[in-house]
């Protein structure tokens, strides 16, 4: 492929990844813009492959197959209710890519009998390329591993974690700062640099609480894409970095806002251990100044069938309980009644940023139906019944007026407002952050404990036997 036909690819697949972002920011375009991403990355990938400089293909086929084969399987056998978990393992995949690439580009410059001069741009490049791969690969671990139960949600600290971490960080901009000025001359200073970064993927993840994951897959993202960009300045390929910076940006970006919805500092998301991921907290019933009404189903379907309008807050039970169907089929039923049913969308709702999107659309959920924080926050006022699925901390009242809560000023749904509130929640335990919700010993709150898909099926079927 000659150089001008390779760049008019690389133009055409950078100019489709950025038509892939803008379609991905609004549902009724996100297949769309999914689809410009899968053929933009496959131009690209053909357009690579089809370079002169690439000597066999034995190796390139050998990883297409092995690849190709492992992500088609975890793809059919992972549910849509682990895509935490599945996306912390691709970021994972993808720092340690490139991180190999950089220390193989390393060595073929320095590590092999025809020495070869390398510029001071290029190694910076690699540098920071290896210490970031390394960093989200060791990270994305970790974040998977709080997601899936390996290790414990809560965060783990002990005294001067943050102070040996920022150390670690210095160290790291020295090491690559030595490695620009003075490249190849001491080996084993740039081989420090994944080693290090694999350290503070680690320490760096191990003290955010699992409140907090969401965050963390956003800015692994971030971090997969800066080391990619730097990889193409490694490797002198334009795609690289354009792809790379928009990963990096977008992945920063929603970093950003993902907090600012937490009403938290980013560096407070980052350094202040908030979010124990303890789901045995201390049960409520237990406490002698506080009670709750728990219901049954028949209660809950006798709400329903005097309402109007109700909205669905879908939270982490959901997704636990895979009960994305039974929440959408409840819908329907509703709608056949006259009821007008909508669904409130918090945007750290889950562990994943969209985490609720992507499971009702998996559901055929009209898209809608579906309402950010500050499009429907005003009409919990004038709804009759709000369904809660397994939400906690996104509808705790205490976020808007106990100032000694830990979520105090986290934008919250106004869920205590509306007639009658139905909260369909395995136990009395706290949620994921360990905070308590005020909004469970309300009088207009009914608790229906117990697992959520039995019991929106169990309310499907009363409020047809009722109909």
């Amino acid at each position: 492929m000659s150089g001008a036909l390779l760049d008019l690819a690389y133009l055409t697949s950078s100019v489709l990844f950025i038509l892939c972002l803008r379609g991905l920011s609004s549902p009724e375009a996100g297949r769309r813009g999914i689809f410009l991403g899968e053929l933009g990355m496959f131009i690209a990938v053909v357009a690579t492959v089809l370079q002169q400089q690439i000597v066999t293909y034995e190796w390139i086929i050998a990883g297409l197959i092995l690849g190709g084969g492992i992500g088609t399987a975890i793809s059919l056998r992972i549910p849509m209710t682990k895509m935490p978990e599945r996306i912390a393992l691709s970021h994972a995949f993808g720092g340690l890519a490139t991180a190999l690439v950089g220390i193989a580009e390393y060595h073929k410059h320095f590590g092999t009998s025809h020495v070869e001069a390398m510029g001071r741009v290029t190694m910076g490049a690699l540098g920071f390329e290896v210490f970031f791969g390394s960093l989200t690969f060791t990270g994305s671990l970790m974040a998977f591993g709080k997601l899936q139960g390996l290790i414990t949600g809560a965060p783990i600290t002990f005294r001067g974690l943050n102070v040996m971490n920022i150390g670690l960080f210095a160290g790291c901009a020295g090491l690559i700062a030595y490695n620009v000025a003075f490249p190849g001359q001491v080996h084993a200073l740039f081989y420090a640099l994944p080693v290090v970064g694999l350290l503070i993927g680690v320490t760096g993840v191990l003290p955010i609480g699992g409140a907090d994951m969401p965050v963390v897959i956003s800015l692994m993202n971030s971090y997969a894409g800066l080391a990619a960009s730097a990889t193409g300045f490694a490797l002198g390929h334009n795609v690289l970095i354009i792809t790379g910076a928009l990963d990096g940006s977008s992945g920063l970006l929603l970093s950003l806002l993902m907090s600012k919805a937490m009403n938290r500092s980013f560096t407070n998301v980052l350094f202040g251990a908030f979010g124990t991921g303890d789901s045995g907290g201390a049960a409520a019933a237990k406490d002698p100044g506080k009670s709750y009404n728990e219901a049954t189903v028949e209660d809950a379907a006798a709400v329903l069938q005097a309402s109007q309008s109700v909205i669905v807050v879908p939270g982490y039970g959901m997704a636990v309980s895979q009960a994305q169907h039974a929440v959408r089929d409840l819908a329907a039923v509703l709608q056949k009644r006259g009821v007008e049913v909508k669904y409130a969308i918090h945007p750290v709702a889950g562990r994943m940023p969209g985490h609720m999107n992507v499971l009702l659309a998996e559901a055929n959920v009209p898209y809608d139906e579906l309402f950010d924080l500050d499009m429907i926050n005003d009409d919990f006022a004038r709804t009759d019944a709000v369904i809660i699925v397994g939400a906690n901390d996104v509808v705790n009242p205490a976020a808007k007026k106990d100032t000694r809560s830990p979520i105090y000023g986290m934008p919250v749904f106004n869920v205590e407002l509306s007639r009658s509130v139905i909260v369909l929640k395995r136990s009395m335990n706290a949620g994921f952050s360990g905070v308590e919700n005020e909004l469970f010993f309300l009088p207009n709150t009914m608790m229906v404990l117990g697992d959520a898909k039995k019991t929106l099926l169990s309310l499907q079927a009363a409020m047809k036997g009722s109909h």
